[in-house]
């Protein structure tokens, strides 16, 4: 089974996520997805990003763009980057 595998960059557009010392989280989850994506086109390994740039997605537009990259089979990974200030706890959405 071929992995394939969809970045999320967090937040985005008018949903600045996060922000504190100059660092506004939505930026920072764009710059790591796109590091993450550049290494995994690197390694052979088919990749999908829901923005490349600073838009807005309403929850269902990111979802249809998550789905569209390569349907929800089970060789799909779907990695949704967030920057969190702490207190939270880890969670997992899974079928």
């Amino acid at each position: 089974m071929a992995l394939r595998v969809v970045i999320d960059p967090g937040h985005g557009g008018t949903d600045g996520g996060a922000s504190g010392n100059g660092i506004v989280e939505k930026n920072m989850t764009l710059d790591i997805s796109k590091a993450m994506y550049d290494e995994f086109k690197r390694l052979g390994i088919p990749v999908y990003m829901t923005r490349s740039t600073d838009e807005t997605l309403s929850p269902s537009e990111r979802t249809r763009r998550i789905l569209n990259a390569f349907g929800k089979d089970s060789d799909v990974i779907v990695i949704s980057n967030h920057i969190n200030a702490g207190g939270g706890r880890f969670s997992c959405i899974c079928d």
